[in-house]
């Protein structure tokens, strides 16, 4: 039992990476309400998508190998690195003058925010017995949700009242507390062993994913996606993932070890966060949107929907870790699913005449439903593993969630992006110069779609317009938020495979 310095001093470390966790979930999001503002003061629109491009590259590419590293040389030189890293790509951020500047520091932020998330989770499950681990994932896995759904309603405050740039400089003070926190308080314990670094596999591993999420993000956008750019990008990105996967059978010391994956808890819990992170980023990009769109509001009152999800995200992810000693994974993910489903259901029945109270309960619902997995999911990863492979088996699991939520709001984005101009084709088929093949319908009519977002702006748009614009948009949402649950349905069928496995709170098992 510690007495009572040792159980400040823990409190003093959790804090300090809760903060860490805060920064770098939030940083995923934040940006994405102040967009608008940022290219109207730096210019370069046709360049803004790599803003988060940049940084998601950096983030993903470096989750698995700042894991690895973790565990061969210590949690806490790396996590401090990395935050230290972040915040000077934040100050960065916050005082460039291009767009060119921003993307490049945005990349810098990445490479530090690649490492807090993932070994914030496992420094964890180092200081705390298995008794205790449940209630603390539950609360690292809240502030998760809480900053992810977060982020799109703080950028736009921010922005609204003070600046675009402190939409960086706000992480600032809060590194700083992390950083004083865990360099002053935490006390590591774990023997270091001389190990070979996996160089040949983190260098495939950062191609093949940075050639990916290009592929992604410039598809359809900057190049057509027949283009020889876009084939191109994803010929290297199928070329270097399997170099990267016949090294990681052949390496001494693999970045991503996937003996791992022989466990059946190990290998369902890396399925589940990439389908939970897939559909989970849809949620907090498209509801602000619908909102915005088809009720009308600001940016700010858009973000301030996504509360009744974050509230609900935080009761499953509290639940979630309480209850994770006393019962199964198994049996809290069927709960985490049906709430899930339910939801998402829910949310893909939802026209412009859906009341926003009923609106609200289904991302109470839904938003219940995925906190589950914030809290959940890392601790499968986990379970039953020796401290030395801890690291690598988290940063694994953040790294395939990161994966999920790129691929989910890109393949999503362009579903519902397709359908929402068919719905306008159809819609102002009726009216002169309005055929199927003249174009953005709303420019013949003297303005753009950009309107529909500005409440003074939309107020001068004919009724009729208006009317088919709003059911264009939500009939598109609402069909994203029910073809979603074909991932939410792999899910419930990935479930049913993790077996009897609930967290250990008499002994540590060994790697089996």
């Amino acid at each position: 039992m510690a007495n009572g310095e040792e159980q400040a001093t823990i409190r003093f470390v959790v804090t300090g990476l809760l903060l860490g966790i805060l920064m770098a979930a939030m940083d995923n999001t934040i940006v994405a309400t102040a967009m608008g503002t940022i290219v109207s003061d730096l210019g370069g629109f046709d360049k803004f998508v790599w803003v988060t491009a940049s940084y998601m590259v950096a983030v993903m590419a470096g989750m698995p190998i700042y894991g690895k590293l973790s565990d061969m040389y210590g949690r806490k030189r790396f996590f401090i690195f990395g935050l230290l890293v972040f915040l000077i790509g934040s100050a960065l951020c916050g005082i460039a003058q291009t767009m060119e500047q921003l993307i490049i520091y945005r990349a810098i932020q990445g490479v530090g925010g690649g490492a807090l998330l993932p070994i914030a989770f496992t420094i964890v499950f180092d200081i705390f017995p298995p008794e205790k681990r449940g209630k603390m994932t539950g609360l690292l896995g809240a502030v998760f949700g809480t900053a992810s759904v977060l982020g799109p309603l703080l950028g736009a405050f921010i922005t609204d009242t003070l600046s675009w740039h402190w939409v960086f400089y706000i992480n600032v003070p809060i590194g700083i507390f992390s950083f004083f926190f865990i360099f002053r308080y935490y006390k590591e314990s774990l023997e270091h062993r001389e190990q070979k670094i996996d160089w040949w596999g983190a260098i495939t591993l950062v191609i093949a994913v940075v050639s990916l999420m290009f592929a992604l993000e410039l598809g359809g956008k900057e190049y057509e996606w027949g283009s020889v750019q876009i084939i191109s990008l994803f010929v290297s990105f199928a070329l270097f993932f399997f170099v990267f996967l016949y090294i990681e059978t052949k390496a001494s010391e693999p970045i991503i070890s996937f003996w791992m994956f022989k466990s059946r808890l190990f290998a369902t819990a890396q399925i589940l966060a990439f389908l939970y992170g897939g559909t989970f980023i849809i949620l907090a990009v498209f509801i602000p949107i619908y909102v915005q769109a088809v009720y009308g509001g600001s940016a700010t009152n858009a973000g301030l929907i996504l509360t009744p999800m974050m509230l609900g995200s935080v009761a499953g992810s509290m639940i979630g870790g309480i209850y994770q000693t006393k019962t199964s994974f198994r049996n809290l993910m069927i709960i985490s699913v049906i709430a899930y489903a339910t939801g998402m259901f829910l949310l893909g029945t939802i026209t412009p005449d859906t009341a926003r109270m009923m609106l609200t309960i289904y991302m109470v619902i839904v938003g219940f439903g995925m906190g589950f997995s914030f809290s959940l999911l890392p601790a499968a990863s986990i379970n039953n593993l020796e401290q030395r492979y801890r690291g690598s088996a988290n940063s694994t699991n953040s790294f395939l969630r990161s994966l999920g939520m790129t691929l989910g709001v890109t393949i999503f984005g362009i579903i519902q992006n397709n359908l929402f101009t068919e719905k306008l084709k159809e819609g102002f088929s009726g009216f002169p110069g309005g055929g199927a093949n003249q174009g953005n319908p709303l420019e013949q009519f003297g303005g753009d779609m950009q309107q529909i977002f500005q409440s003074d702006a939309r107020a001068n748009i004919p009724k009729e317009i208006l009317d088919i614009i709003i059911h264009a948009m939500s009939d598109s949402i609402s069909f994203i938020f029910m073809i979603a649950l074909i991932p939410v349905a792999l899910s419930a069928i990935t479930i049913m495979f993790m077996g009897n496995s609930r967290v250990e709170t008499e002994k540590t098992m060994s790697k089996s």
